[in-house]
């Protein structure tokens, strides 16, 4: 059964950076066959995709809103997947969850919340001004 598992949120100040984490298990293949995104929900606002990387398909990819902030990386090895957030700003205010779907070479469907099979139950972050 694949489960994935979020950790690091936190309440910090704008300007402020964060790690969220999301820890992997259950897949059969190996997490490289995988695409992994990062999603977020803002109050009253519909979830949005953030990032995401599908390493056998080379492709990394980042929301215009967090393009040049915020950094996905894996390990592969260890089963986890990161985002680190730089100069966080209160519109990063969200539930942050993380997904998982056997990856595609399809750029245009890699960062749609339909294309992802697994996801975790988010972790809250909560960037004041």
């Amino acid at each position: 059964q694949v489960q994935l598992v979020e950790s690091g949120g936190g309440a910090v100040q704008s300007g402020s950076s964060l790690s969220v984490s999301c820890e992997t298990s259950g897949f059969t293949l190996d997490l490289d066959y995988y695409c992994m995104g990062w999603f977020r929900q803002a109050p009253g606002k519909e979830r949005q995709g953030v990032s995401c990387i599908c390493t056998k398909a080379r492709i990394t990819y980042y929301a215009d809103a967090v393009k040049g902030r915020f950094t996905i990386s894996r390990d592969n090895a260890g089963g986890t997947v990161y985002l680190q957030m730089n100069s966080l700003k209160p519109e990063d205010t969200a539930v942050y969850y993380c997904a998982a779907a056997e990856t595609t070479y399809d750029t245009t469907i890699a960062l749609t919340q339909s294309f992802y099979e697994y996801w975790g139950r988010g972790t809250q972050v909560t960037v004041s001004s």
